[in-house]
């Protein structure tokens, strides 16, 4: 009984942090090669500011948390082997059960998350076009502001407002 406790709360703390925040997805993020260089930008005008969910990779997160899971899985296991619990099992096997009980739970972790984001409705000499861009409503407005081509197919609408401070 106090092994699962044990190897519940370890998984569980495995777990904790493992989703991607689409952080660098961000229009204000650019890579280290994009960083000095010239790109054609553009003004525009943000006609509308809508909610949206933007799936974004986190098979990373995911072995990352299978990893962490087995080797908390297998101390917790260990531990409760040395303790003299799991019914005769002995440490090594409530080690080896431990680490395949974490794995498993870290498998648990999707393979993608949604994070928040914005479709900007903007229009460009006469021409209405949108974007999907991760980050904040409060982020954006109805007006002018700054769109970047960092790639052919890639847009970057940079923020003309500032989300107020979290309290």
């Amino acid at each position: 009984m106090y092994t699962k406790k044990i190897i519940t709360a370890l998984s569980v703390l495995s777990l904790v942090g493992c989703a991607a925040t689409g952080e660098n997805l961000r229009s204000n993020v650019y890579k280290a090669g994009q960083v000095n260089t010239a790109q054609a930008a553009r003004a525009i005008k943000i006609i509308a500011v809508l909610p949206a969910q933007i799936e974004v990779d986190n098979s990373e997160q995911k072995k990352k948390a299978q990893i962490g899971g087995a080797v908390l899985g297998a101390l917790a296991g260990g531990l409760a082997g040395g303790f003299g619990g799991a019914g005769g099992l002995g440490t090594a096997g409530t080690t080896i059960a431990g680490g395949a009980l974490g794995a498993g739970a870290g498998s648990l972790v999707s393979d993608k998350v949604l994070v928040e984001g914005v479709s900007i409705s903007y229009s460009e000499n006469g021409k209405i076009f949108t974007s999907a861009q991760v980050g904040r409503a409060c982020e954006f407005i109805v007006g002018a502001t700054l769109l970047i081509n960092t790639t052919a197919n890639e847009t970057r609408i940079q923020p003309n407002a500032t989300c107020p401070p979290v309290k």
